[in-house]
């Protein structure tokens, strides 16, 4: 009996080649992987409550493998949403669990291994409750040895902007939409691939690090800070166990919605910046942090938020500061103006350039 049927039987799954319809209706022999196995690497914080079906929410959130089959069948929870697959060298692709999908084709015909597969999720999932349920194989096929864990480990904080919102539109009037968001286009996972990273992605499209976008000048209550220490985002219940991942850089990018429509208070936003740097250094105490802006702000918000940063810099040890340039138009805008793809990959070869020097 080989390793994976062994696994299986553990797991309390069935060894014997179970059929699989793709999506082209072909029905194929094959052996299940299930999202337990240990030669698959994850990514993100995922929740493992149920350890055959890990469930997340953030984008960015990440599947690797190596496996010795011809084909490749992906099985998730219906309507998770959009993932990117990036299979041996190809050309990476996308595709949608909708309600009715729960296993989709990834590869056929491959021919000889050993394949590499590496599928991340593109978009933000609070509302869409993706889990992976597995992989599988030809029957008889298995995978193999784990992809190496990267050594470098960076955590990207932010808004829209590192989601990767809009990143895939062309018509700034154009509004959001799952199908034009594509985290894998955004500045911070070509950063963190650029870098060869371990990467975690705590983000949310309209969230801010006092003040959520057109919210009370006050403040908001459900801020970054505020979900933070969850597992997912808006899920109470699965709190974060901060020693899973100990990053040796985190990159915050949150003042773009604090200073949204002109209804802010920049004291607040500093003050509010400043507890959550604190939380960061207790539960990260040997992290590189970076403070970030970029790049849809512009004008006094701009220099109200650099000045709050460069403050904030200046009275911590191991934190800094990197601007990325501010958007013109001339590389072209996403869904609502954000940043383009072009603009996305200019932010990221400035970040990479800035995170090298930190890291030498």
């Amino acid at each position: 009996m080989n390793i994976l049927n062994t696994f299986l039987l553990l797991a309390g799954i069935a060894s014997a080649p179970t059929a699989v319809s793709d999506m082209d209706t072909n029905v194929q022999e094959t052996s299940f992987i299930p999202a337990n196995h240990p030669d698959i690497l994850y990514m993100g914080r995922i929740h493992w409550g149920d350890s055959l079906s890990p469930e997340f929410t953030y984008p960015g959130t990440t599947a690797m493998l190596n496996f010795d089959s011809d084909a490749l069948w992906m099985h998730a929870a219906p309507g998770s949403g959009q993932f990117m697959v990036e299979i041996d060298d190809l050309t990476p692709f996308k595709i949608n669990f909708t309600p009715g999908d729960s296993i989709i084709r990834l590869a056929n015909a491959l021919g000889e291994g050993p394949h590499t597969a590496r599928i991340t999720y593109a978009i933000e999932g609070y509302d869409h409750h993706p889990a992976f349920r597995g992989f599988s194989v030809l029957a008889g096929d298995s995978l193999l040895a784990a992809p190496q864990r990267p050594d470098l480990k960076i955590e990207f904080i932010g808004n829209s902007i590192t989601c990767g919102y809009g990143t895939e539109a062309t018509d700034p009037e154009t509004h959001f939409s799952y199908e034009t968001e594509n985290h894998c286009l955004s500045y911070a996972h070509l950063t963190g691939r650029a870098l060869n990273a371990d990467v975690n992605v705590v983000s949310r499209s309209g969230i801010g690090m006092y003040r959520n976008y057109n919210g009370p000048r006050e403040g908001s209550d459900d801020t970054l800070p505020d979900e933070y220490g969850r597992t997912m985002l808006y899920v109470p219940d699965h709190t974060w166990d901060f020693s899973r991942f100990q990053p040796d850089i985190v990159c915050i990018n949150l003042g773009t919605n604090d200073t949204s429509v002109d209804n802010y208070d920049i004291t607040l936003y500093e003050s509010r910046y400043r507890t959550f740097l604190s939380h960061l250094r207790d539960v990260y105490p040997d992290a590189k942090i970076v403070l970030l802006t970029g790049s849809m702000m512009r004008g006094k918000p701009l220099d109200d938020v650099k000045g709050a940063l460069d403050r904030i810099a200046a009275d911590n040890e191991n934190v800094y500061r990197f601007d990325m340039s501010p958007q013109t138009g001339e590389l072209g805008y996403g869904a609502d103006y954000h940043p383009s793809k072009l603009q996305s990959e200019k932010m990221a070869r400035e970040l990479t350039g800035f995170l090298k020097g930190l890291i030498q």
